[in-house]
């Protein structure tokens, strides 16, 4: 009984685990920082709203092919994300319950297959914005992509991703904040 409900522990953390790391790099890349005030999408008055493009120093040339994309992406990850949400949700009331591990197992299916179409999601973005960056600018972005995701990066060491992660809620250098 102790194994069984310690396989569930592990494989529900390792579920919302991917599920962070997915909706951490969604919002990264779609420059989802509620911390901003202006007209744009991500929230500020300026011809490049997002963040993370203003820091890696994207021209304007460079934003009117990313931008159209960018948007497309936020509708597609935010879609998906919530269909995860309520996914997880499901399944709490399926343990809580106490239903069979049979009807558990079917939701953590339902989960995991929404975790990939995210994965799927950031893939194709991550791989169209490499088309149009410059080399800098994609050493750049995996660099911090690299920095702030996993286990020990820095942003889950401060306590978690988003808002608390000051390279990316704040914008780059000489923003006003």
């Amino acid at each position: 009984m102790v194994r069984k409900h310690a396989l569930l522990l592990i494989a529900l953390s390792a579920a919302l685990n991917l599920g962070f790391a997915g909706v951490w790099a969604a919002q990264t890349l779609a420059g989802h920082w509620p911390a901003w005030k202006g007209s744009g999408p991500g929230g500020r008055d300026e011809p490049i709203w997002c963040p993370l493009h203003r820091q890696l120093g994207v021209t304007d040339e460079q934003w009117q092919r990313l931008e159209p994309r960018l948007a497309r992406f936020r509708q597609a990850t935010q879609a998906v994300c919530q269909e995860t949400q309520g996914k997880r949700a499901e399944l709490i009331d399926l343990i809580a319950a106490g239903t069979d591990r049979t009807a558990i197992a079917a939701k953590q299916e339902e989960i995991l297959a929404g975790q990939h179409r995210m994965q799927e999601l950031v893939i194709e973005q991550l791989l169209a914005e490499k088309e149009v960056l410059t080399v800098p600018q994609q050493k750049a972005l995996f660099d911090m992509i690299r920095r702030e995701s996993g286990c020990t990066g820095p942003a889950l060491m401060r306590g978690g991703l988003g808002e608390s992660s000051p390279s990316f809620s704040q914008g780059g250098p000489g923003d006003a904040k």
